[in-house]
């Protein structure tokens, strides 16, 4: 009873580790595809290497993964050579005492010597109580020997698993020295990119900032969006905050929106994750620093926007130089897609979880179809990987 809590855990962080790797597996299958496509259509060595770099986190993610399933195993098969040693030594002991007692009885086993046994008794009291004996020698002579057949069940099923389990880590040995391989073909090659993207990192740095500075102003535009909504809602409230002033069933919205923070659905159905949020060192070109209010999800060619949770449409974005942006409100937070091509919402709208607000749009220099998510609580910006389901992997 003591084991089943502990087995549980156990199975439960083995099925999340499964989980892992899957989604793993599948990133990697997609930035193969945006390494062929960037690799076909010669697109400039900035983007060749990103996607290479995106194989490489990847690649040595599966990898940290796997060595820990392979941890796990080599502690589970410890365990289950202790727990054979020791049934072993248990079977011994127990086939020892049994044989010895089946001996005993076998001296004793005519119906002429139990008779004897009850008739030479001194009392009826005696007669009885012996007959009781009798029937609690031969009770536990039956519990004897299905305790010996359980224990070798018991024993037969671990040895059965000890098989699977060495066969699970020699399949996983193999899995990760191919990965391995994989890794160290991959950093090969982009440590040849990387001589080509030296020669010119002044100018990518330049496209860098450039683009900075686009984001700085699309996401102040989007600031000052939400500040009018905000003022709004005091106005109508008839007080002044820098917060939104709810109703009760915008409150109740709200809570709700609190409730699923870390299960919420991703606004892609398939993406990867290309950049994070806050301020960090761009992953190519380190002497430039990004700064993100979201995160930036690489999807397939063709791919929807959908809500992370049921709301309104608070506003439109239509901001030079930057394609549609989505704002859906739900009570005193406010998600952003940014990057959409098509836009299949309006303002006023209400909107459902996973409901289909957008098409992304694709670049077709670099073929890359990226969505910029953000998540804000009044007007301040909030780390998208603490809120959507398992970002965080």
């Amino acid at each position: 009873m003591i084991l089943i809590p502990v087995l549980g855990l156990a199975q439960g962080k083995k099925a999340a580790l499964e989980a892992q790797k899957k989604r793993l597996q599948q990133e990697i299958v997609q930035i193969n595809v945006l390494i062929s496509s960037s690799t076909k259509k010669r697109g400039n060595i900035l983007t060749q290497v990103e996607n290479v770099q995106l194989k490489m986190d990847r690649q040595d993610a599966l990898i940290r993964l796997t060595n820990s399933q392979i941890n796990r195993l080599n502690q589970e098969i410890s365990l289950n050579l202790r727990n054979i040693d020791a049934l072993r030594k248990e079977l011994t002991i127990l086939k020892k005492d049994y044989a010895e007692m089946i001996i005993a009885s076998r001296k004793n086993q005519s119906n002429q010597n139990r008779l004897m046994f009850l008739l030479s008794s001194e009392s009826f009291w005696q007669a009885y109580k012996r007959m009781a004996y009798m029937k609690q020698y031969a009770a536990y002579r039956k519990q004897q020997g299905e305790q010996i057949a359980a224990k070798t069940k018991t024993l037969q099923q671990y040895t059965n698993d000890l098989v699977v389990q060495r066969k699970d880590k020699e399949q996983l040995i193999n899995e990760n020295r191919i990965a391995q391989q994989e890794l160290e073909s991959v950093r090969k090659r982009q440590n040849s990119l990387m001589q080509e993207l030296k020669r010119k990192e002044k100018s990518y740095a330049a496209q860098i900032k450039k683009k900075q500075k686009q984001s700085d102003a699309i996401d102040k535009e989007i600031n000052r969006i939400i500040r009018e909504a905000i003022a709004a809602s005091n106005k109508k409230a008839g007080t002044k905050t820098t917060n939104f002033v709810l109703t009760p069933e915008a409150k109740a919205l709200a809570a709700s929106f609190v409730a699923n923070k870390g299960r919420l659905p991703w606004p892609v159905e398939k993406g990867i994750v290309v950049q994070r949020f806050g301020t960090q060192r761009h992953p190519v070109v380190r002497t430039t620093t990004i700064k993100s209010n979201g995160v930036s999800l690489s999807a397939p060619k063709g791919s929807d926007a959908r809500a992370v949770f049921e709301g309104k449409v608070l506003n439109i974005v239509q901001f030079k130089g930057s394609n549609p942006i989505v704002l859906i409100q739900h009570g005193n937070y406010i998600t952003s897609y940014k990057n959409l091509s098509k836009v299949y919402v309006k303002k006023g709208d209400r909107i459902v979880s996973k409901q289909i607000i957008g098409r992304i749009f694709t670049n077709e220099d670099t073929n890359k179809t990226i969505l910029q998510f953000s998540l804000f609580q009044n007007t301040a910006p909030q780390n998208p990987a603490l809120w959507l389901y398992q970002m965080n992997l």
